[in-house]
């Protein structure tokens, strides 16, 4: 679905998490690794935990953003997350089919920045939680170590940068992988699998860039989510490749009023945290 200037930027917070040198350096590191799979392997991986833990928590707020609840997950929730993420721990990630593969890292890079941000909560942004012993401020934790895979740990970063995006080149991992904040995309209230998966993918994409997080046409002017410049390369690699592709993914009345534009201005990231708590 998706179809693949320069933007005039804007002041806005500035992503964080890493540099496209860093994003290269990733990429060659795991590249090969997990480019491992068995086209002929029917197993399947139970998200069914991760499952309930999203539809008790996620709330669909005002205009239909989806927000999750942290401060009403209890103690047994909070147990049965972390007995989730030593199962996917536990799989065999090289001996399952591409789709499944592809399911398994969006589930596994959401539930592990949840339990990331349930293990400092409250906290007011994901930025907000810092590596110990300090770091830049504001660098946030995507490049902790979170999770052991197959003998190797892995980060935030790791599994977006390293895996999701450079195996699959499939944009639309951008708006399933939710960053924790107001500005990302939802984190969906189901889990993703890999029946139906192109399908839950396009409707990810679509939410975003039909909601004003992911786009806005004021006074004769578009404005786009800093997600477009920071992933530009992933969108086709220019700002017109980048107004293409949200023609795709737009409404048919939003599309056509995409039609004159050739760059476009930046919508200021929203950080805060993705919590029930910060609705409007």
């Amino acid at each position: 679905m998706a179809r693949h200037g320069m933007y005039r930027r804007s002041l806005l917070f500035a992503l964080p998490a890493i540099s496209a040198t860093r994003v290269r350096v990733v990429a060659a590191e795991l590249g090969g690794i997990w480019a491992r799979h068995d086209p002929s392997s029917k197993t399947l991986v139970d998200h069914g935990t991760w499952a309930q833990l999203l539809q008790d928590c996620v709330r669909v707020g005002p205009g239909g953003a989806k927000r999750f609840s942290y401060g009403a997950v209890n103690e047994v929730q909070r147990g049965k997350l972390g007995g989730y993420l030593t199962r996917l721990a536990a799989t065999p990630v090289s001996s399952l089919a591409r789709p499944e593969q592809k399911a398994f890292w969006i589930n596994l890079y959401n539930a592990a920045a949840v339990q990331l941000v349930l293990a400092h909560y409250p906290v007011g942004s994901i930025r907000d939680i810092e590596p110990e012993g300090g770091g830049v401020l504001g660098a946030g934790p995507w490049r902790l170590a979170l999770v052991r895979i197959e003998g190797r740990e892995l980060s935030l970063d790791d599994i977006l940068h390293g895996i999701l995006r450079p195996q699959w080149r499939d944009p639309r991992v951008l708006y399933a992988t939710c960053m924790a904040a107001i500005g990302s995309p939802d984190l969906q209230p189901a889990p993703f699998l890999a029946a139906g998966l192109d399908e839950a993918l396009d409707e990810a994409a679509m939410a975003y860039v039909n909601d004003p997080r992911g786009l806005t046409i004021e006074d004769g002017q578009l404005r786009i989510s800093a997600l477009y410049r920071w992933f530009e390369a992933d969108f086709g690699g220019s700002a017109g490749a980048v107004i293409r592709h949200l023609m795709a993914c737009a409404s048919p009345d939003l599309a056509m009023r995409l039609q004159g534009f050739r760059e476009a201005g930046e919508l200021a990231f929203d950080w805060r945290l993705n919590d029930t708590a910060a609705l409007d």
